[in-house]
């Protein structure tokens, strides 16, 4: 018997994960690959909320950030198992994200990205400037994740954790696309006021994906921070946030498979543009300008649109 015709794309996707390591030849592949696992889980969550209820956020970076510093300073500082430290920044960034949603959530159009961009802004300026525990703009170390006595060390061992992660953020990302949340939330992209009318709790569906999605970037960015080993600000600032949503944009709004896609292409551009580093934020607003303009349905929806235009 097989699967939920939703769940094809998830056991394609665990195919590549299996069969990708033949074709990684030294650590640097390995790499990329992880980075691009990392990219892929935070613009799953971040899709459930742009592309599914339709609320732009220009400030996903300072969560992913701050979940990487709460771990860092945990960990490093305070001598705090580094599992435990990822569950306080997971508490601390979904707080957070629950007491700012009310009051931002009930912006419309650009006040709401202006607003989401000012959030990201204060907390990279913060991470900067509390060098007593961040280090400041110089960043700080961070130990390796252990779990159970177990150091995870190595590409190879960081590849298949992030991958089997992956896999989890999707399938609970379809899960949650198919139940009454992702249809009430599918109701306030469509319409806000029509939502409203039929009963629907349109604030508390906003700040619900809102804190859920902001959770999915605080997850991998303590993760991140014990994958590498050291993080700095940057990690928090603008730039990373105009990436996540260009990943989103790139591979299609509201289409999860689609994300994934965006999140490839987008995490190795940089390896492609090494000569030209200086031009990379205007290239990424290039590709996203060009995106809005001639595939405003993203990359994967507009070939499947394609692909059952030449077969009808």
């Amino acid at each position: 018997m097989l699967p939920p015709k939703r769940y094809h794309g998830l056991l394609l996707l665990a195919f590549i994960i299996m069969i990708l390591p033949l074709f990684l030849t030294n650590n640097f592949h390995y790499d990329v690959a992880i980075h691009i696992g990392i990219n892929a889980i935070v613009v799953v969550g971040l899709n459930l909320l742009i592309g599914y209820a339709g609320q732009i956020s220009l400030g996903h970076a300072g969560f992913f950030g701050l979940g990487a510093y709460t771990s860092g300073i945990l960990t490093a500082n305070y001598a705090w198992p580094p599992l435990l430290a990822l569950g306080a920044g997971v508490i601390l960034v979904g707080l957070l994200a629950f007491l700012v949603a009310h009051p931002i959530l009930r912006l419309k159009g650009h006040y709401l990205a202006m607003a989401t961009l000012g959030l990201g802004m204060i907390i990279s300026i913060v991470l900067s400037t509390e060098d007593r525990y961040t280090g400041g703009p110089d960043g700080m170390t961070v130990p390796s994740f252990s779990l159970f006595g177990w150091e995870i060390l190595g590409e190879q061992n960081w590849y298949w954790i992030i991958g089997c992660l992956l896999l989890l953020s999707i399938w609970l990302a379809l899960n949650l696309i198919d139940s009454p949340v992702g249809r009430a939330l599918r109701a306030v992209h469509g319409s806000e006021v029509a939502a409203q009318v039929v009963g629907i709790d349109t604030i508390r569906y906003k700040i619900l994906i809102f804190v859920i999605s902001a959770i999915f970037a605080s997850i991998m960015g303590s993760l991140t921070a014990h994958y590498t080993g050291f993080i700095t600000p940057v990690i928090a600032d603008f730039f990373h946030s105009i990436e996540l949503v260009t990943m989103v944009v790139l591979g299609g709004m509201a289409s999860t498979f689609g994300v994934v896609i965006g999140a490839f292409i987008l995490t190795l551009l940089p390896q492609f543009l090494a000569n030209v580093e200086e031009y990379e934020v205007m290239i990424f607003g290039l590709i996203l300008i060009l995106t809005m303009i001639f595939l405003p349905k993203g990359l994967l929806p507009t070939l499947i649109a394609l692909k059952k235009r030449h077969t009808a």
